[in-house]
């Protein structure tokens, strides 16, 4: 039997949560049995989250919520903690779901409400929360990419500068930067280097001709699921896939679309270096020039092997060798 809020649902009945994440507060909606629905409000803190378990009993539930940054994770790790099957919707996905239900209006009660839906209706695969050292991999990798971007418009600036102060102050600011980049840069070092499984990782993706230490720790931080997921998956997480549009008997072009577009842009360039260093990519990329294939699809298309071969040697660990004994 499982009771929530005062309501008991025998083993049978599934029942479905969405939970509606901010700063302040935690938007509870619950779809159980027709007429069970319940809806209740509770401060996103360590007691409104303890409240909220409360209320959500000790029976399974199945939870949805959006990723909010840093602000869903204590509620994550505490509905797994007590069991519960937690859903991780893409933001954009819950909002076209909403759309499909017909629902325009945006509050917090109406979002939890269309998550607890969500979690009923869409096929989407549970998943616990990462150990902390994954996330803290993931925040400085994101911080160093925004430092990269403010060390290259300073290095612009500083270029474009004729005043003697401004090019004095803007130097100051670069090497101030750089040192903090390299800062960050030992740190996910160290990260990555003791946890076994994750330096086996580095091990592996530093093999493959293309690879240097940038993209190695960039697929480590924003691509987890590498070796994880199947070839057509992996290359759809990173948008690399081509995307069909037919409709009748009308074929339109085939576009990449979606996907993580800060690692995509990460590993243009160690798709550049495998089509001239990774022989079976050069190959690839030379008979698609040879075609006529313009630049960028082919750049697209070696990304997307590359990713796949990338794929394939951490799923059987085992690292690049030019052919396979």
């Amino acid at each position: 039997m499982s009771r929530i809020q005062g309501k008991t649902f025998t083993d049978s009945t599934q029942v479905y949560a969405g939970i509606d994440v901010s700063k302040a507060s935690l938007e509870l909606h619950v779809l159980a049995a027709e007429g069970a629905g319940l809806s209740r409000c509770f401060a996103n803190t360590g007691d409104g989250i303890r409240a909220l378990a409360a209320c959500l009993g000790s029976g399974p539930c199945r939870v949805a919520f959006e990723p909010t940054g840093r602000l869903h994770l204590a509620l994550w790790r505490a509905l797994d903690a007590a069991g519960h099957e937690t859903v991780v919707l893409n933001p954009l996905r819950a909002r076209r779901f909403a759309e499909m239900l017909g629902q325009w209006a945006k509050t917090d009660a109406i979002d939890a409400r269309v998550l607890a839906r969500a979690a009923a209706q869409l096929d989407a695969a549970p998943a616990s929360p990462p150990p902390e050292f994954r996330l803290r991999i993931k925040e400085l990798h994101g911080v160093r990419s925004g430092f990269i971007r403010t060390l290259r418009a300073a290095k612009n600036q500083r270029h474009a500068a004729t005043d003697r102060l401004a090019r004095r102050l803007l130097g100051e600011q670069i090497g101030l930067i750089e040192a903090q980049i390299a800062e960050i840069e030992a740190e996910l070092a160290r990260l990555i280097a003791a946890d076994p499984a994750l330096a086996r990782r580095r091990d592996i993706l530093a093999s493959i001709p293309g690879f240097g230490a940038v993209s190695v720790t960039a697929l480590i931080a924003e691509l987890p699921e590498l070796g994880n997921a199947s070839d057509k998956q992996i290359a759809a997480l990173l948008g690399v896939a081509p995307m069909n549009r037919d409709s009748g008997r009308w074929r339109g072009q085939r576009r990449i679309k979606g996907g993580r577009a800060r690692l995509r842009s990460t590993l243009h360039m160690a798709a550049l270096a495998a089509s001239r260093y990774n022989p079976p990519l050069k190959v690839f990329r030379d008979r698609l020039v040879a075609i006529g294939k313009p630049a960028k699809v082919t750049l697209t298309a070696v990304l997307r092997k590359l990713i796949i071969i990338a794929n394939a040697l951490v799923r059987d660990d085992r690292l690049w060798t030019p052919q396979r004994p």
